[in-house]
């Protein structure tokens, strides 16, 4: 998703930090990040889905 550019441009130490975002580690996604994962909603989504993600379960009712 995200470009390799902005990724690499990230990794650097902003002059000023708020200006840190946090990005996925799988596809560098900055929005819906969940911090307790450290990746984003969707990525989330899929793993958990295929039971990659230790302590997560799917919820039923």
């Amino acid at each position: 998703m995200a470009t390799t550019a902005k990724m690499a441009k990230e990794r650097k130490t902003p002059k000023y930090r708020i200006r840190l975002r946090n990005r996925c580690k799988l596809c560098g996604r900055p929005r819906a990040f969940m911090r307790k994962f450290s990746m984003c909603r969707l990525c989330f989504r899929k793993l958990a889905l295929e039971g990659d993600v230790t302590g997560v379960i799917k919820s039923s009712w």
